[in-house]
């Protein structure tokens, strides 16, 4: 075991003498976002976070700030002393990547608990529930998603457990082991464990018109950012103003390009071996 590491799955937090992000992303003009979302690490299989290190190499390379739109983790809790083990090298590589780029990050439905720990000990802008920024001359909206559309009633329940203050504090109060094994126990309830096709398609297409709702709602929004179906997804409403759910990181290395002239879907396949578009799921 490393020095430093408790009980096989957490590691002492500490401080890296970083600068602080601040809202540093909503002063970018004119260049490319990077989004990406839903890579669920910890999840899948060693290769799947082996390749996630590679695009964060990548990343300055693809654009110029990158968003990171909610369930980087299966699951993420900070607590003032310890984080968890299996998050050790990314945090490592998006503190060595913010001192290239801006960086913002929001939470989603299973590791939207990060504390201060992104914003203090690494640099990145954290939001637990939305981020609102101005990039390339556009304000964007960037939400995870879980929550919004979700038609069982204990879909909602769970989302409002979940988001509340005093869930937070109590999970805060446990021992980082035990909190580990009740997440365990229930780590199949903490997200959308539909698998059928039409109805993932039904909930993509309910994202796609609160997204576009929303855009009609806010005359100064330019782009709203969502993830959480999984699916990917890209509509232009209105000239210039765009809705774009980049899919699944585990699904492919999907993730997005969002520019002044316009939002592409791509699938990251590996450094040096180019890039491809990935239109959206039918």
């Amino acid at each position: 075991m490393l020095p430093g590491m408790l009980g096989g799955r957490l590691v002492r937090r500490g401080r890296l003498p970083l600068r602080r992000a601040g809202t540093y992303l909503r002063r970018v003009q004119d260049h490319r976002l990077v989004v990406v979302s839903d890579a669920h690490l910890g999840a899948g299989p060693p290769a799947t976070e082996e390749a996630f290190l590679e695009f964060l190499d990548a990343v300055p390379s693809l654009g110029d700030a990158l968003l990171v739109n909610g369930d980087l983790f299966d699951f993420w809790f900070a607590w003032r002393r310890v984080i968890p083990r299996a998050g050790f090298h990314v945090a490592a590589a998006l503190a060595h990547l913010r001192r290239r780029l801006p960086i913002t990050m929001t939470g989603g439905n299973h590791d939207r608990w990060g504390d201060d720990f992104w914003r203090t000990d690494i640099g990145i802008d954290f939001q637990p529930i939305e981020a609102r920024f101005r990039f390339g001359g556009r304000e964007v909206l960037a939400i995870h998603g879980d929550g919004l559309t979700e038609r069982h009633w204990s879909a909602r329940l769970l989302h409002r457990v979940t988001r509340h203050p005093a869930t937070e504090r109590i999970f805060a109060a446990l021992h980082p082991s035990l909190g580990f094994r009740l997440v365990d126990a229930m780590n199949h309830r903490l997200g959308n464990t539909v698998t059928d096709p039409a109805a993932l398609a039904s909930a993509s297409q309910r994202q796609q018109a609160w997204a576009e709702a929303r855009l009609a709602a806010e005359p100064t929004l330019g782009l709203v950012v969502m993830g959480h179906t999984h699916r990917p997804a890209l509509s232009e409403p209105s000239p210039g103003r765009w809705y774009v759910n980049p899919g699944a990181w585990f699904d492919g290395g999907r993730y997005a390009i969002c520019s002044e002239g316009g939002v592409e879907l791509r699938q990251f396949m590996g450094a040096g071996s180019g890039e491809r578009g990935a239109g959206a799921t039918p």
